[in-house]
Order: C-alpha cells, then sequence, then structure tokens
C-alpha cells in the first residue's frame, strides 16, 4: 500500500531530526591547550605568583602533599586559590617516592601510609581531590592500577625525549598522564625547547602537560620556576588562543580521530 505525500513528509522529517540528534549528541573534539601543574606545599609563592598571572585568566593545578604539616593561614590559600577555579590535587601524605617505598614495604602498605591519610585529611578539610600526582615523577604500573580506583586523572613525569614529537608530556585519551618539568634546573628544560612543545600543541591541536614545584622571581636553588616563564607561556597562550586546563579537566576528553 502506498504511502500518503503526509505520512511520507512525516517520516521524513522523524528522520531527519534523529540525524540532528545524532549530530549533537558527538562530542566535540577538544581545543589545543597548556596544563600547568605545581607539585609539593609552596602554597605562598603559588597563592602570591596567581596575583602576578590572574590577568591572563590563568588556570592551574596544585598537587599539595604533607597535608597536616600545613598552616592555617596556607590552608585558606589553598581555599582562595580553588575559589578561583584552580585545583586542588593530591601529591602524598609524606611524599614518599612510591616505587621505592613500594619495593621495600609493599602497596598495602604505601596505601596505608601515603594515600589513605591524605585523602582523609584532604576530605576533613573539605578538598574534594580527584587527582594525584606522583612524588618525583615515578610510577609502575602495579601502582598505577592500585590508585585507578581512588583517582579519575594521576600524573608523574615525563624523562624525556628532547623531541616534541615523540614527547610524553602530551594528552593521550587516557588517565595516566606525564608532564614535563619547567623548572629552571631540569636537565632538559630552556625556553626554546618549551616554545617547541608550545608549537607542536597549536599545530597539532595537542593537550601540553607540564609540571613545576615553587615559582620564583629570582632563582636560588633547585626544583624552582621562574615566575617570568610562566608569564611567557600565558602569553603564548592568549596570544595563540590555546586553552588551560586543570588535571580533573582532562577526565573523558573526547580525543581527535
Amino acid at each position: 500500500m502506498k504511502l500518503s505525500l503526509f505520512k511520507i513528509l512525516l517520516v521524513s522529517t522523524f528522520l531527519a531530526l534523529l540525524s540532528c540528534e545524532k549530530k549533537a549528541e558527538k562530542p566535540k573534539p577538544y581545543q589545543a591547550g597548556v596544563l600547568i601543574s605545581f607539585d609539593d606545599a609552596y602554597v605562598d609563592e603559588w597563592f602570591d605568583t596567581d596575583k602576578v598571572l590572574k590577568k591572563y585568566n590563568w588556570k592551574a593545578t596544585f598537587c599539595v602533599c604533607r597535608i597536616d604539616s600545613i598552616g592555617a593561614p596556607q590552608i585558606k590559600k589553598l581555599f582562595e586559590l580553588q575559589k578561583e577555579g584552580h585545583e586542588i590535587a593530591g601529591h602524598g601524605y609524606h611524599h614518599y617516592n612510591a616505587v621505592k617505598f613500594v619495593a621495600a614495604h609493599g602497596i598495602n602498605e604505601y596505601m596505608k601510609q601515603e594515600i589513605d591519610p591524605m585523602m582523609a585529611s584532604m576530605k576533613r578539610l573539605s578538598f574534594n581531590v580527584t587527582s594525584f600526582a606522583y612524588p618525583y615523577g615515578e610510577r609502575s604500573d602495579a601502582l598505577d592500577a592500585a590508585l585507578s580506583a581512588k583517582y579519575k586523572v594521576i600524573r608523574g613525569r615525563a624523562f624525556c625525549e628532547d623531541v616534541p614529537e615523540k614527547e610524553g608530556c602530551y594528552f593521550r585519551n587516557s588517565k595516566f598522564l606525564y608532564g614535563f618539568d619547567i623548572d629552571d634546573s631540569h636537565v632538559h628544560f630552556s625556553i626554546p625547547y618549551l616554545l617547541e612543545l608550545l608549537d607542536d600543541a597549536k599545530k597539532k591541536n595537542k593537550i601540553l602537560i607540564l609540571c613545576s614545584h615553587k615559582p620564583v622571581k629570582k632563582l636560588t636553588g633547585n626544583y624552582q620556576t621562574r615566575i617570568e616563564t610562566l608569564e611567557f607561556l600565558c602569553k603564548y597562550m592568549k596570544l595563540n588562543n590555546l586553552k588551560f586546563y586543570r588535571l580533573s579537566d582532562l577526565d573523558n576528553l573526547e580525543t581527535i580521530k
């Protein structure tokens, strides 16, 4: 039996709506950008740096260790950073090297001494921690598996290729990440190489993952990043329309095929 013209139009409209709905549901590819993360407990320096970089509307992830050794004024500053839109992440209760500790004492003891008390204190202080960065950057498959149920995103450090195309410090549709260290004392760090990494992220629509420790105006030791370097980074991102990411932002991102 032949369909009436009205029924044909009705079916065609329904199919067209279904097609549009499917297109609308398809996740958009992520925007090229940079994730800036800081490790340890340099809260005063992080807070002061935020004042300098706030004009760029920057966002960062602050991975905090030894949470129960931080003073009340610093805890208040962490809340202020969180209120500004930055992320507070975990970095261990004692800051143990996870790989070395597990080799000596086992994973269960690591969780008991390093992870569980950190998460309990973070919860007590009302920090909702969903990301973790390994102290010293070292990791293993066994550790990743043990921590996977507790964290949406887990970051180590990249040790290190010297060629942007081969670097491990880009997001690759995985919760297990590696950051490139931009501390001035890091053997592979230089402004020209950082520029190569940024250019590669921009041209190939990648997310570059960076890690740092203590931001300073003037270098006085290791594990320090010049605020000048961070400002260079923010200026480049604004000029080239790169997005600021936090660790938690990388959970469930759609990759470009």
